[in-house]
């Protein structure tokens, strides 16, 4: 944290401009020993001053230099952006420069660990940060903006907010038993907090699913016998000819795979290798896939053709599928019917061929994951498996609490599972964390930010 760092924050390649950026004590006066025009130390703070690049008597570059002195920064160290050219030449030389006369090259999210570190953001709006850099959709941006805004943050703190009061009677009562004027702290009043406190560990959990399928997507195989129409319905999804088609069976041997964006809500689309018995080894692994994404899938799309009997393949893939989310899709209803009744809720029926019926999928799909509400709903969710597993570890906690209520255990037994409770919440925030744990979070950030 004492030595000043340098990384190229924008993307490697030929563009119109490319961004240096440089954090710490030393900034302003490392990038003022090879900025000419101007004395760098003596300007304003948030100003940006026009130059060049010089180094060893050689003019390397001409460039828009950014000054922002501290706390007012990202970090809230000095930061320097030099703003030059976009030739990878022409980025590479000032950073090695930079490098030369006393930079470090920062690591995969050093800057945003600063922040975090000294105290700039907290952990959700750092991981918000990149989830910024990676989102897809309107959603995703949504969300990690509220992340990054401190919405969700607002919500952890403000639960480790009710337990600190909850602790501070305790303690009270543990501390200043003679007092008899200081509200008693019975187990009537204790299961009323925690209640309080439950249940918006709760709430936050069901309603962080949502931000899970807006942040994840929606993992969707397109599954069934060969022939009955999979790649077909693939290619109008994704209203491209992603999938090879033909009238021969078998043709899917691998899995291909396609995106689509309903409802600002991301479906990652696998269409298998159509599901039958066969000595052919290349199809029978392509068989073998299809079965395990079935297992590994969030929603199962299976395909039935309407002018054919159901198979005992067919009986079994429905069987295969009844506990997990799925639509069954009646394909070819542009043909004569042959396919018996088939008693399930949810059941759509399309022409691939003849593009009839995928908006009446999509609806459905909507309708199941309940995506309309998501997309209008203000995104404030944690989205994160460490965030996630900390709250579902603290909701685990709090039974013990009750249990220790409901037993008339000593209160200051109770107390050791609330400050339990407390610390994991503040894990999620980072304001208890250790320091393992943090490095291993911000290596996964991308070099420069």
């Amino acid at each position: 944290m004492n030595d000043t760092i340098v990384a190229i924050s924008t993307t490697t390649g030929a563009g119109a401009i490319s961004i240096i950026r440089v954090s710490g004590d030393r900034s302003i006066d490392l990038v003022n020993q090879i900025f000419k025009e101007k004395d760098l130390t003596k300007v304003p703070s948030h100003t940006i001053h026009y130059g060049h690049i010089e180094y060893k008597g050689k003019i390397e570059d001409e460039v828009l230099v950014s000054i922002m002195k501290s706390p007012k920064t990202f970090t809230t160290e000095d930061v320097v952006e030099i703003n030059c050219h976009g030739s990878i030449v022409v980025t590479k030389k000032i950073l090695e420069i930079l490098l030369t006369i006393g930079c470090r090259l920062a690591e995969p999210g050093e800057f945003t660990k600063r922040a975090f570190l000294n105290g700039r953001i907290d952990l959700i709006e750092a991981e918000g940060v990149m989830d910024l850099i990676n989102s897809k959709s309107e959603s995703e941006k949504k969300l990690a903006l509220n992340q990054i805004e401190g919405k969700v943050s607002n919500l952890i703190k403000d639960l480790r907010q009710k337990i600190l009061e909850v602790l501070a009677q305790i303690e009270v009562k543990i501390d200043y038993p003679e007092y008899e004027d200081i509200e008693e702290v019975t187990y009537t009043d204790l299961k009323e907090n925690v209640s309080l406190v439950e249940e918006e560990i709760k709430r936050i959990i069901k309603e962080s699913e949502n931000g899970k399928i807006i942040k994840e997507g929606i993992k969707t195989a397109i599954v069934g016998r060969p022939n009955v129409g999979k790649s077909s319905l693939l290619n109008n999804l994704l209203q491209e000819e992603k999938a090879i088609v033909t009238d021969i069976a078998g043709t899917t041997r691998d899995i291909v795979e396609g995106t689509i964006i309903i409802n600002g809500v991301k479906l990652d689309l696998i269409d298998t290798a159509g599901i039958r018995k066969t000595d052919d080894i290349v199809e029978s692994i392509g068989v073998n896939k299809s079965l395990e994404t079935i297992n590994k899938a969030d929603l199962i799309l299976l395909v039935l053709n309407n002018n054919e009997e159901l198979t005992e393949y067919d009986k079994e893939i429905l069987d295969n599928i009844k506990d997990k989310k799925h639509i069954i899709i009646i394909n070819k209803i542009d043909l004569e019917t042959k396919l018996e009744e088939i008693k399930d809720n949810n059941i759509v029926k399309i022409s691939a061929l003849n593009n009839k019926g995928i908006e009446e999928l999509k609806n459905k799909i909507t309708e199941m994951y309940n995506l309309e509400e998501i997309e209008s709903k203000d995104a404030t969710y944690l989205t994160n498996a460490r965030g996630l597993s900390l709250l579902k570890q603290a909701e685990e906690v709090i039974k013990e609490v009750n249990r220790g209520i409901t037993n008339k255990e000593p209160i200051d037994m109770i107390e050791i599972d609330l400050k339990r409770i407390w610390e994991l919440l503040g894990e999620i925030t980072g304001e208890t964390y250790q320091e393992e744990l943090i490095n291993q979070l911000f290596s996964q950030f991308c070099l420069g930010k």
